[in-house]
């Protein structure tokens, strides 16, 4: 009887375990208003700023101009960092490869003068 486990009904299942720390309260008026406030001089603020841009109709027509050269600019970009990643591969293996030709040469010249046999037991 000892083994027999009877479960707890007290605990919580686990979909409800954040719910004890969630922030129910409701806002006062006067917090609402601040907000409010705030958000009101904030759109006022980008307004004004938006109105100090010079040039605006220019700017708005010649939007696809200039995303036409951003686009032309970035396929120029991959294809030279395409170069540029090749010539890094060049570099690289023909140093690995003097590398390990260097190697090679020096093991063959290692064997070549060995005086006595020597039994490897590897």
């Amino acid at each position: 009887m000892a083994d027999l486990k009877i479960p707890n009904l007290n605990n919580k299942s686990d979909k409800y375990i954040f719910k004890k720390k969630l922030n129910l309260r409701r806002k006062t008026k006067k917090r609402l208003f601040t907000e409010s406030f705030f958000l009101f001089i904030l759109s006022v603020l980008l307004i004004y700023i938006n109105y100090l841009i010079p040039n605006k109709k220019l700017l708005l027509q010649n939007i696809p101009i200039t995303v036409n050269k951003s686009f032309l600019l970035i396929i120029d970009l991959f294809s030279y960092l395409y170069e540029i990643f090749l010539v890094v591969f060049i570099f690289s293996s023909s140093f690995a490869a003097m590398i390990l030709m260097v190697g090679s040469f020096y093991r063959l010249i290692r064997v070549s003068k060995r005086k006595s046999k020597q039994i490897s037991y590897k």
